[in-house]
């Protein structure tokens, strides 16, 4: 017999995210692309961070999300 395995709900590692402290301070947090393909997908984490209206970055292997929705600038 087979077992069937099924994707863990993205809603606890989203939480989880945007629970951690530097997030709800407003500053950045850092996950790698890895990370948001297994656990959340990308599609899924875009939107999220889209809804709640903050920045998103993608660098290398890594995606850094600016958890306020203020101006922000890259100086180089």
């Amino acid at each position: 017999m087979q077992m069937i395995t099924r994707p863990t709900p993205a809603a606890p590692w989203i939480a989880q995210l945007f629970n951690a402290k530097s997030a709800r301070k407003g500053a950045v947090v850092r996950r790698s692309m890895a990370w948001v393909h297994r656990e959340v997908g990308r599609e899924e984490f875009v939107r999220e961070i889209q809804r709640r209206g903050y920045h998103l970055i993608e660098t290398a292997d890594q995606f850094i999300v600016v958890c306020h929705n203020g101006p922000i600038r890259i100086l180089f």
